[in-house]
Order: structure tokens, then sequence, then C-alpha cells
């Protein structure tokens, strides 16, 4: 007996060691980045930042580590929140908590790729499904479950998952289920790329509960049966020929019960939905010309009828409209109305190279957004002159000339007039040195309506590869106020920058007064109120 026990001893050992040296020989990597916000609220009843943040709390956090490991096919994916009193979530309140908000596991097994825990996925262009992040406006709508990806061949792939849709350190109950196929052809110098979804949500006892007892409370001739499964379906194809590219997608949702928010206290009522879109571009040497069409009826596509806004989306569905990045040119933006639009957009760039190779370049831009009604939302025209004087110094002029329908994007009041706003802006550009540069912008928006006019100010200094600095002001020149929770006065809304640089490492610290109204990143939009305040962030990587 004591033979066997030593002889299995020492083959344990062997064993043992014989691993331990197979691992000294196949390490992993590991990888991660931080990411950390701060801020810091400064009351100003003068435009409106007088929330429980500024009065009670003062201060908040939001903070996401997050760690890579591989080791031997297999990854390994972590990531830890810390929220503090953070406005990210919903601007006017405070929440708390922290934990790990993501997990995965990933595994390549030859054509198969297998994920189980959190992920992110988008069938197409996401207009029927999208699990996705945006951090700066607190969206997370990773899936938790397992999702399987198969190459059948260099032309075709396909994909599927089940699971649930995260919510903050939780998840939502009703259960998701996708799958996609991809498949593409190579006629000569045509290339066609064409794809078909299919997406189903089926909502859980306790949320069809609510949605039944919503019903009941209706009158009798706006009660319906409502259904536990909700479809969303489409086809898309990309043609590609030499210099020309054309995209086209439909998509189609059975009926479910949605809410009718274009009347006040709307009813739920149980309505299909479909979306058309279609995209064309053209591009050559100097010339580059987009232009985009979607039609939008009935297609809010979220975890169960219960949520609203932003909360519980399952598809993307961004405004086609030109995203400006100019302070007061991004002041009206048009969110994407899910019950119904048509939205059109035009682009044209054209690039010209002079014999000493400085380059001028037109940017023209047409964008229009109507009800099914049609009533008009959004109209934008834009255009913009870039042009290189020399190595140096560079000089963009533009205009933009906004209507935007403010009772409609921001729930405003029926007394709120349309918005015409006229924008003229400007941006220079000036090298001092190889690694020192001063960059200077100005905005001046006219309008008689919303806050009445106002100008920005900006002005940038550069010390590569470390330091950045930058200071503006935008003032409310010409105020006019409909709003009377606004103080009846010129306001300034400063802005104060510095940030610092080394390898992969960033800290940056401003003061900043925002005006109220839509923000947007990315395409997702939602309405803010005013914040003022300082704001400090870290972000590294590893």
């Amino acid at each position: 007996m004591k033979k066997i026990l030593l002889l299995t001893s020492l083959l344990f050992s062997y064993t043992f060691t014989n691993a331990q040296e197979e691992v000294k020989e196949e390490k992993g990597t590991l990888s991660g980045n931080l990411t950390a916000n701060n801020q810091f609220f400064l009351r100003d009843d003068k435009i409106g930042a007088n929330t429980e943040l500024y009065t009670r709390y003062l201060s908040g956090t939001e903070s996401w580590l997050n760690l890579n490991y591989g080791y031997k096919g297999f990854n390994f994916n972590a990531r830890f929140d810390v929220f503090n009193n953070s406005n990210l979530f919903n601007p006017s309140q405070a929440y708390s908590n922290s934990g790990v908000g993501f997990w995965q596991i990933t595994k390549d097994i030859d054509n198969i790729n297998i994920t189980a825990g959190y992920f992110y996925e988008q069938f197409a262009t996401g207009t029927i499904f999208r699990a996705f992040e945006d951090r700066n406006l607190g969206l997370d709508y990773a899936v938790q479950g397992v999702r399987v990806k198969y190459k059948v061949t260099d032309n075709l792939s396909l994909k599927a998952f089940t699971g649930k849709q995260k919510f903050r350190f939780g998840l939502r109950e009703p259960i998701l289920k996708g799958f996609n196929a991809e498949y593409t052809w190579n006629i000569k110098d045509l290339k066609i790329e064409s794809g078909a979804s299919i997406f189903n949500r089926t909502m859980d006892a306790h949320s069809m509960e609510l949605v039944v007892n919503t019903i009941n409370n209706q009158p009798a001739g706006e009660q319906f049966y409502p259904k536990y499964n909700l479809y969303v379906s489409n086809l898309y194809s990309s043609f590609i020929y030499k210099k020309f590219r054309l995209y086209a997608e439909v998509a189609h949702k059975t009926p479910e019960a949605i809410k009718n928010t274009v009347k006040e206290n709307g009813p739920l009522e149980l309505k299909d939905g479909n979306v058309y879109y279609v995209s064309a571009t053209y591009s050559t040497k100097g010339l580059g010309i987009n232009a985009q069409y979607k039609r939008i009826e009935r297609f809010p596509v979220r975890t169960s009828p219960n949520e609203i806004t932003l909360d519980g989306v399952m598809n993307y569905l961004p405004s086609i409209t030109r995203q400006n990045t100019y302070r007061l040119l991004a002041r009206y933006n048009a969110v994407v109305q899910e019950l119904g639009e048509h939205s059109f957009q035009a682009d044209l760039v054209y690039t010209y190279k002079s014999p000493k190779k400085l380059k001028t370049q037109v940017n023209l831009n047409y964008s229009k957004v109507i009800s099914l009604q049609n009533v008009l939302l959004f109209e934008e025209i834009y255009a913009d002159v870039s042009k290189e004087f020399s190595k140096k110094f560079k000089v963009i002029l533009g205009l933009q000339n906004i209507q935007y329908n403010q009772r409609v994007y921001e729930s405003k009041p029926d007394y709120y007039p349309f918005v015409h706003a006229l924008t003229p802006f400007g941006e220079f550009n000036y090298k001092i040195t190889k690694t020192k540069t001063i960059r200077t912008e100005w905005q001046y928006l006219k309008t008689k309506q919303d806050q009445g006019s106002f100008i920005n100010v900006l002005v940038e200094y550069s010390i590569a590869p470390h330091w950045s600095f930058a200071a503006g002001d935008m003032v409310n020149i010409d105020p006019v106020r409909f709003d009377k929770t606004i103080a009846a006065e010129k306001l300034h809304y400063y802005q104060f920058f510095a940030a610092y640089t080394e390898k992969a490492t960033r800290f940056t610290l401003s003061f900043v007064k925002q005006l109220a109204g839509v923000n947007c990143t990315g395409g997702v939009c939602r309405v803010e109120p005013a914040f003022s305040g300082i704001r400090f962030t870290c972000s590294t990587s590893f």
C-alpha cells in the first residue's frame, strides 16, 4: 500500500512539474484599459443648473476597468464598473453602485467562434437589432447569453444568439433570440453582399402583466389582446461596382403593443412597423457624393412596451442628418422619430490640390426630416470651404441654415415657435513650430426663437506630444426667454480645458457651462438639462 502511495505521489509530482513547465512555455497575454470621469457640480440658477446634484451631492464619479486575458485560444474579458453619485444614466438624478458590469469568454474552434457571457452584436445596419455601448450617454445594451458565429465558406457566414439584455448590474427579463446569414457574390467588376436576419423577443410574465393592466385601464374601444412574442426581420444588399456603391434594406416587425407618444397620455396600440432605407455613394479622385433616404413607420424595438425613451432599446435608428462638431452648429439635432418620419440627406465633397500640394476642400450638405403627415420637423443647409494657404496655415469658413421643430424634438409646449437659425462659422489653424499649434474657432448663431442668438469663440494651443489647452465663451448676446426658469439676461457659457498625454495615458481637466438641449453622440441623442461644473478625466491602456 505504501509503495502504491509513493508511486502515486511521484507520478503526481512529475505531472505537476511538467504542467508548470508547459504553462511557462505557453504564457498568456494580459491587456486592459481604465477610464475614470469625475464631475464637480457648481450650482448656477441663471442657466437652470440647480437639480439635486447641485444642491445635495455636489460631485459624481464613473469608472470602468477593463481586463483581457488570452491563453491557448481562449479569450477572457471582464470589466469592473463604479458609479458614485453619477448623473450618467439620468442627468437630473444621482446613481450609485459598483460591480462586474461585463464578462465574456470566447473561443475559436476551426471556423466557429463561440462566446459565453456578455457580448455586443449587430445585424446589418442595426435597424432590427444592435447590442452596443455608448458611455458618453450612459448606454450599455450588451446581451448576456451565448453567441455562435460560423464561417461556412469564404462567401457564406452565419451567426446566432440567445440571452437577455443587460440593465446596469442586472438583466431585463424578456428573452432575446436572433439569427443572421450573409453571402457574397463576385461577378467580374460587380460585388454583391446580401443578408437576411430575424430577431425575436419573448416577454416575461411580469412585463406582460404590466402591459395587460395598462390595456385594461383604456376605454373599451382601445383594448386588445397583447402578444408575448415580437418578430423583427430584414433583407439587405450592397452592390459595389467600381466607384459606385448602392445599399438597400427593408425591415418589418410583427404587431405588438406600442405606446402612441404623439398623443398626450397616448394609449397602447397593437401595431406592426416597417423601415425602408437606401443609400448611394460615388467616389473618384477629388469627388465624393453620398445620398441617403429612410422611411420609418412605427418601429420601436424594446425589451417591452413598458420601456420609454432610451430604456430597453434593442435596435439602432440614428438620424441620417449631418453630425456637427462645432458647439453652436450642434445646438439643434434631429432626434429620430421611431413612430414615423421621412428623412433624406445628400452630401458632396470636392477636393483640389494645387501644384504645391496645398489642399482646398468644399463640403455641401442638405438634409430634411418630415413626419408621415408631411409636417416639417427638421431641415439643414450646410456649406464649408477648407483651404491650406501654406503648410503652416489653414482656414475653414462655412454657413449653416437650420429649421427645427422644438415642440417635437424637445417636447416643448405648443407656444414654443418653430426655430429658424442661421450660423456662419470659421476656424483658423496655424502651426507655429513642429510641435506647437494654435487653433481658433468662432460661430454666430442668429435666431429669434428658443433662447435667442449666441456667439461662441474658442482658442486652443497644443504642444506636442504632451500638452493641450483651450479657453472659450459662448454668450447669449440677444436673449429670448420662452423658458421662464432661465434668467432674462445675457448669459455666458464658459469653457476652460487642459489635457496632458504621456504615452497611453491621458488626463483632462475642464470647467464647463453647458446649455440645456439635445446632446448627441454617435447618432444617439437625448435631451439633457444645463450643466455647470468641473470635469476631470483619466484614461490609460496597458
